[in-house]
């Protein structure tokens, strides 16, 4: 069942204010995060009925899911060679399980500490960038 108010159930207003969606796999949406301070970063979601937590998928669910965030880091590497990849699972406020994929880069932003969530609207990529790294990501999904 979709949740009411939850972004990555009904992929609205509130989604578009943060992502774009890029692509889906049988399991996951894959959402290319509109702040591009690390570049290609972006998220993979739970698509379909709202899930909280990864412990409340069944095996063969969680399993699919985590490969859909190994695929999509995959392609991540391959279009942007970061130095190290961050990954984060966070749900306070926004209780839809889906995974942050952050391509960090030696000597730039937050090397070596925690990713910055969201700088805000200023810090966003144009629409052709975004454009872009979706089809970077693509071009190398399970390339």
């Amino acid at each position: 069942m979709k949740k009411d108010g939850c972004p990555y159930c009904h992929q609205g207003e509130y989604l578009a204010k943060f992502g774009v969606l890029a692509f889906e796999t049988e399991k996951s949406e894959v959402i290319v995060f509109k702040d591009q301070t690390y570049k290609g970063r972006a998220i993979v979601a739970w698509k379909g009925d709202h899930v909280a937590e990864i412990k409340d998928l069944s095996d063969a669910d969680r399993n699919a899911f985590m490969k859909d965030v190994s695929d999509v880091a995959r392609a991540i590497d391959k279009a942007y060679h970061p130095a190290r990849i961050n990954y984060g699972a966070f749900g306070d406020t926004l209780g839809h399980l889906h995974i942050h994929i952050v391509p960090k880069y030696e000597g730039k932003e937050d090397w070596g500490g925690m990713f910055v969530m969201n700088r805000g609207a200023d810090h966003y990529a144009s629409e052709a960038e975004i454009n872009e790294v979706i089809e970077n990501i693509k071009k190398n999904y399970n390339a």
